[in-house]
């Protein structure tokens, strides 16, 4: 009899519960959670800050990975297939022939996109992993206030078709970037094929930054490490997140995320700009 428990299980993260609908996922990870309180910080600096992010979006990409990629059947020899027939292994593994494509969103989004690249090709076919870069940036008003995203260029290296889309950035304020380099991609999948999944990875976000990615593209799947609505009534934050979306705040009027950690792309490279 062969053992087959490892056939057909599931996996789900610890999820916060909320009412945002079924493709926000929101991280209870009090590991992770406790390294993203120390990069908020304001005395946390570099080589820190490197190391930090690191290390949150590599066990970012490893929940994505158990989470959203399609699995296939194995049977793998162990050690000891040398001295028994029954040592082999079957179970359901990831797929290593899922394409893959992360894109890194200047600047902010650059290390972690890296991050997720190197992951990628060690659990995939690496001939099958790509990472493309965007390169945009805020645009504000006289006030400093966030306007709109100014789009420099891009690299994307190919087609999207049957992939799995991944967009790290590590904060999602108030979508803008974000939801502009999604409709990057679905123009080039209209033209070549579909994904199979478009995934946001982001260390914190807001509700406006879920409001908009979720209206614009509801079929993305949206995961936060932590969401922050800090300028929220006190009324409004004793509630579980989305039963009072409307009313729940968490950007300031420079479009700043509040608890937040600051800029982060600014940080991360110390450039103050």
């Amino acid at each position: 009899m062969v053992e087959n428990i490892y056939t057909n299980y599931s996996y789900r993260m610890s999820e916060l519960s909320h009412k945002y609908g079924p493709n926000v996922r929101l991280s209870s990870n009090p590991l992770l959670l406790t390294q993203l309180a120390h990069l908020s910080r304001p005395g946390t600096i570099q080589p820190q800050i490197t190391t930090l992010i690191k290390q949150l979006y590599r066990s970012l990409t490893e929940i994505i990975i158990a989470n959203e990629f399609p699995t296939c059947p194995a049977q793998i020899d162990t050690r000891m297939i040398e001295s028994t027939p029954k040592g082999v292994w079957r179970g359901d593994v990831i797929n290593p022939e899922t394409p893959a494509v992360t894109a890194g969103i200047a600047r902010a989004g650059t290390l972690p996109s890296q991050v997720v690249f190197e992951a990628l090709t060690e659990i995939l076919n690496p001939t099958g992993v790509r990472q493309d870069h965007i390169y945009m940036a805020r645009v504000t008003d006289e006030t400093g206030a966030v306007s709109g995203v100014s789009v420099a260029g891009n690299k994307i290296g190919g087609d999207i078709k049957d992939a799995v889309l991944i967009l790290p950035d590590p904060m999602g304020a108030t979508g803008g970037s974000m939801s502009k380099a999604i409709s990057m991609y679905k123009e080039i999948g209209a033209a070549n094929g579909a994904p199979l999944k478009i995934v946001t990875m982001n260390l914190i976000i807001t509700p406006e930054y879920i409001q908009r990615i979720t209206t614009e593209h509801p079929d993305v799947l949206v995961y936060g490490l932590r969401l922050d609505r800090g300028l929220s009534s006190p009324q409004v934050l004793q509630t579980l997140p989305g039963e009072l979306w409307n009313e729940e705040i968490g950007l300031n009027q420079l479009q700043y995320i509040v608890p937040g950690a600051g800029g982060v792309g600014e940080i991360m490279n110390n450039s103050f700009v």
